[in-house]
C-alpha cells in the first residue's frame, strides 16, 4: 500500500483516494495527486542513427555556411571531443571546429566516426 501525501491545505495525514482525486476528511479539500516527473536522459543521434556521447569524434556530412564568414565548413571536416548540450534552435552539439573556433552544431549534420 502506498502512502498518500498530506493535505496541502491543512496538512492532515488522513487523506484518502476517491477515483482520481485525493480528499481530506478534515477540511473537505479535493485535489489531483501530482505525479513527480521521471527524468529521462535525452538520447542524441547523428544523421545515420548512431548514438552520440560527450567526447566523440564526428565528421560534417554537408557543407555548412558560417554566419559572418566568407568561407564554409566543408564536407568531411573532423570535429573532435564534442560536448552534448541543450542549445538554441535545436543545436545540440558544442564543439571547436578547426579554423572556425567554438560553435554549436546540429546532430543532423554530423556522422559519428566509429
Amino acid at each position: 500500500m502506498t502512502e498518500l501525501p498530506a493535505c496541502p491545505k491543512c496538512q492532515s495525514p488522513y487523506t484518502y483516494e476517491m477515483g482520481s482525486l485525493l480528499v481530506c476528511p478534515e477540511c473537505a479539500n479535493e485535489w489531483t495527486p501530482e505525479v513527480e516527473p521521471v527524468e529521462t536522459e535525452k538520447v542524441i543521434k547523428d544523421a545515420v542513427g548512431n548514438i552520440l556521447e560527450d567526447g566523440d569524434t564526428v565528421t560534417i556530412i554537408k557543407d555548412l555556411k558560417v554566419k559572418g564568414s566568407s568561407t564554409s565548413i566543408k564536407v568531411g571536416t573532423k570535429v573532435r571531443n564534442i560536448r552534448l548540450v541543450n542549445g538554441p534552435d535545436g543545436h545540440d552539439i558544442d564543439a571547436k571546429v578547426d579554423g572556425f573556433g567554438s560553435m554549436n552544431l546540429k546532430s543532423s549534420v554530423v556522422k559519428k566516426v566509429l
